[in-house]
C-alpha cells in the first residue's frame, strides 16, 4: 500500500469549503450557513489510501460527494492530475468522473432492482460508449471474477444476493472504467461483521492489483487501520490530524484523534479493563454555528484561554504528521 508521494500527486484539495445556506421560510433569504466542510486542504498519492474519519456530521461525506461534485463547493480548489474539477463544464465534467468513482455504504440502495447485475456493472461502459454486446459481456464477467464472483451471476438480480455480494458488485461497477480514485463511503458498515474482512482484503487486493487510489471515509478507525496508508482526522469541517498510519496510531498528537483511538475495543479483557478511556464531554457543537478558536475546545480536557480564541493552523511537526493544536508538541 505504500505511496511515493514526492511524486506528482493524483489529488490537491486546497481550502475547500462547502456552506449549505440556512433559509427563514420558503421565500425567505439566507440567515446563515452550515459549514459541512470549512478550509480542508489534502494530497493523495497515485495508488496510496487515505483514511478519513470522524464523528456522524464532521463532513466527510460531503467532502468525498465535493470531490466528485455531487455537492458544489462553496469555495477552494480541487485537481485531478492537474485538472481543475471545479472550472469544469458539465461534458468535460463527464469525462473527468470516468476517472473518478464512488462506493456507497448501502450496496441494495446503490444497484437497481429492476435490472440484472450484469446490466448494473456494465452500465458505466455502456454509457461511455467504450463496450457493447460480446466485449460488453466479456469485460463484466472479468469484472465479476475481480471482486470474486462468477461470470454466470451476471444473469441474475440484486436480491439473490446477500449483502457482502452486493458490495463486491457495487465494487466491480465502479472499477468498471478503470478510474484512477475510488471514494469508499462507510463502505462495510452496513454488512455483517463477518462480512466486513471479506470486503476490507478484497479492497486491499484490488489496490495492490490495479494501482487505484482509495480515499476510504469511515467512523472506524479499527477499520480504517487494516487499509490505509494515511489518515486523516476531521471535527466539524476541519481536518484536525493527518499523519501516516502507523505515526498517527502509536502517537497521536491532537487530543480528539486520543480519544477516538482510546474508544477502540482491545481484544485482551485484562488489557481493555487497564486501558485509560478518554471520555469526551458534551456534543459535537453545531456547523451552523461552530466555536470560535480551536472548534474543540468545548469538549477538550486539555483547552487553555488561547485555544478559545485563536484558531490553530494545520502543521507539521518533527513526527512528521500535520496537527491542528496549540498544545501539540
Amino acid at each position: 500500500m505504500s505511496a511515493n508521494h514526492a511524486d506528482s500527486p493524483l489529488l490537491e484539495i486546497e481550502a475547500l469549503e462547502v456552506h449549505f445556506p440556512i433559509r427563514r421560510g420558503w421565500l425567505g433569504g439566507a440567515r446563515g450557513a452550515i459549514r459541512a466542510v470549512d478550509g480542508v486542504s489534502l494530497v493523495m498519492a497515485r495508488g496510496e489510501t487515505l483514511g478519513l474519519v470522524g464523528e456522524s456530521g464532521c463532513g466527510k461525506s460531503t467532502l468525498g460527494n465535493a470531490i466528485l461534485r455531487n455537492v458544489e463547493p462553496t469555495g477552494g480548489a480541487i485537481r485531478l492530475a492537474g485538472i481543475d474539477l471545479a472550472g469544469l463544464d458539465r461534458e468535460a465534467l463527464r469525462t473527468a468522473r470516468r476517472r473518478m468513482q464512488m462506493v456507497f455504504q448501502d450496496p441494495f440502495a446503490s444497484l437497481d432492482a429492476r435490472m440484472r447485475v450484469g446490466e448494473s456493472v456494465g452500465e458505466p461502459l455502456l454509457v461511455h460508449g467504450l463496450a457493447r454486446g460480446d466485449a460488453l459481456r466479456a469485460r463484466v464477467g472479468e469484472l465479476l471474477a475481480r471482486v470474486g464472483l462468477s461470470p454466470t451471476h451476471a444473469e441474475r438480480y440484486p436480491h439473490e444476493f446477500s449483502g457482502g455480494q452486493r458490495q463486491r458488485l457495487v465494487i466491480a461497477r465502479a472499477l468498471a472504467l478503470s478510474p484512477d480514485l475510488v471514494i469508499c463511503d462507510e463502505p462495510v458498515s452496513a454488512l455483517d461483521v463477518s462480512v466486513r474482512g471479506q470486503i476490507l482484503n478484497l479492497l486491499l487486493e484490488l489496490q495492490r492489483g490495479l494501482g487505484t487510489a482509495f480515499l476510504f471515509i469511515s467512523h472506524d478507525l479499527s477499520v480504517v487501520r487494516h487499509v490505509s496508508d494515511r489518515i486523516a482526522v476531521m471535527y466539524l469541517g476541519r481536518i484536525v490530524e493527518l499523519a501516516e498510519r502507523d505515526t498517527l496510531f502509536s502517537a497521536p498528537l491532537h487530543p480528539y484523534t486520543q480519544a477516538l483511538i482510546s474508544a477502540i475495543p482491545l481484544p485482551d479483557p485484562v488489557a481493555q479493563r487497564a486501558r485509560r478511556r478518554m471520555i469526551l464531554a458534551g456534543e459535537i457543537p453545531s456547523p451552523a454555528n461552530p466555536p470560535s478558536g480551536c472548534a474543540f475546545h468545548t469538549r477538550c480536557p486539555f483547552a487553555v484561554q488561547r485555544c478559545r480564541e485563536e484558531t490553530p493552523a494545520l502543521d507539521r511537526k518533527s513526527s512528521g504528521a500535520l496537527v491542528a493544536c496549540h498544545l501539540a508538541s
